[in-house]
């Protein structure tokens, strides 16, 4: 008997490849009987992090390359968010051709498309094919989505005290300086982007988050029972990458952990796209050699755009643009690595004691599975957002106050390394976030929510 296809669109960058593609796998797991092909869009050259994982890929999954788009004359203020849309937008007419000849040979009876990818989903109504879009973040975020074009009237609403929290149904109120970048520029091109981005939910069939009942119980229920003209929302997560590399920054920052104390040791990382200025360096090494307390740092080279590594490789070896004599004056209490470090393995590690993290959505659910209690120090995208649920909601997050100027202090750090590391603060932190692990491995047993919901999507699309 033919084995039933889905067709998976993501969107460019290692941090949206990586979460659609290990939902695939999940979903591989647990129904075997389905084959998954997935169209690739980048822009340039494929980079070698995702060419390796690619590589790790089961059979039942065919990844089919894309010819790498190009930006001309793109302006310089182009957002992120902008710039990933862009490049699965100029690769539509490669999808659709690469979508025809599929169903021609195979029974396709579903697509799934990256958030950034939504365009896609038209194609997917050109051959009669359930449509659903796969959001790699937050329920949060989606009820930010969702009741967007009601907080468009608010915001530009005179009357209204800018300084006010902003409240979504089924969420802790949100500082308007903590909304996503596009809501700090009111209009402007990320903005509409986001509003656009927020219709085309509504021409999905269904939509996937990676999140579970357990973690955001308020914000899902809201979801699902409050407005019932937009797709049945489904939380699967928490998926995450799991496994090994072997690169070799990685076999030595695990040596190292190796040699140290149960939890006391403050990983510190803002992920595959994030970066710090020279100066938020300066003072992040300052600050972590002020606190005292052992550390593993993945160090990246400066920039003044926050997101400058995200669709970009660095070249420059970040090591030299730390402070003079740090690594010397260090040496006994933390351990530097350039650009990489296996942050699965280091979460894991029984020596790892907190997370300076970026909040990105992938690296706090790496964090939540693995008990790991964070300060959360967000740069862009949505990560704010996440911010506000683990320090307000969750609570398992402390937050570092930002001086006028942007800069998160030396003493401030230090402040906040010692207040998850040593004190009584810290301790409750950790308490929460252990349960919060145990709650997210129920999630995905057998018969866990996330599990069960996922089930009920592949034994519908079974039917087909």
């Amino acid at each position: 008997m033919e084995k039933p296809h889905i067709a998976v669109v993501p969107s460019a960058g290692f941090t949206h490849l990586v979460p659609i593609l290990e939902f695939s796998k999940r979903l591989l797991h647990l129904h075997p009987e389905f084959h998954i092909t997935c169209f690739i869009p980048s822009v340039g050259s494929i980079p070698p992090s995702s060419k390796a994982y690619l590589q790790t890929l089961p059979p039942t999954i065919t990844s089919i390359f894309l010819s790498p788009v190009t930006f001309d004359h793109l302006p310089d203020a182009t957002t992120l968010a902008l710039q990933i849309e862009l490049s699965v937008n100029l690769s539509l007419p490669q999808i659709r051709q690469e979508l025809e000849s599929l169903c021609s040979r195979a029974k396709v009876v579903a697509l799934v498309v990256d958030v950034f990818a939504s365009g896609a989903m038209d194609l997917g109504k050109e051959h009669n094919l359930l449509s659903y879009m796969y959001l790699p973040q937050s329920a949060m975020l989606l009820s930010l989505y969702f009741y967007s074009s009601k907080l468009d009237e608010i915001l530009f609403s005179k009357s209204r005290d800018p300084k006010e929290p902003i409240k979504i149904p089924g969420s802790v109120p949100i500082p308007r300086t903590d909304l996503p970048l596009p809501f700090q520029h009111l209009p402007s091109a990320g903005y509409k982007g986001f509003l656009e981005r927020a219709k085309r939910f509504d021409v999905a069939d269904g939509i996937f988050m990676n999140t579970f009942l357990e973690l955001e119980s308020e914000a899902i229920r809201t979801l699902q029972e409050e407005d019932k003209a937009k797709p049945k929302v489904y939380p699967v997560g928490p998926i995450i990458q799991m496994g090994s590399s072997g690169q070799e920054n990685g076999v030595t920052c695990l040596t190292w952990l190796d040699k140290q104390e149960p939890k006391s040791v403050l990983y510190v990382s803002f992920g595959s796209g994030g970066t710090l200025s020279q100066d938020q360096l300066n003072e992040l090494a300052f600050g972590l050699e002020l606190s005292g307390q052992k550390f593993l740092w993945v160090v990246r080279a400066p920039s003044s755009v926050v997101s400058s590594a995200y669709l970009s490789a660095e070249t420059n070896d970040p090591l030299k643009f730390l402070p003079h004599g740090f690594l010397e004056r260090t040496k006994k209490q933390g351990f530097v690595v350039p650009d990489w470090a296996p942050q699965i393995e280091v979460l894991g590690h029984s020596s790892t004691g907190g997370f300076i993290s970026h909040c990105g959505w992938n690296s706090v659910l790496e964090s939540v599975v693995k008990g790991v209690p964070v300060i959360a120090w967000p740069l862009f995208a949505e990560q704010s957002l996440n911010a506000v649920m683990l320090t307000d909601d969750v609570k398992v997050a402390l937050r570092p106050k930002v001086n006028e100027t942007g800069l998160v202090e030396r003493q401030e750090i230090a402040r906040v390394v010692r207040g998850l590391m040593e004190d009584n603060q810290g301790m409750e932190i950790r308490k929460r976030m252990e349960q919060l692990k145990i709650e997210a491995a129920n999630a995905i047993k057998e018969d866990g929510s996330s599990t069960k919901t996922l089930s009920e999507v592949a034994t519908s699309l079974r039917g087909i």
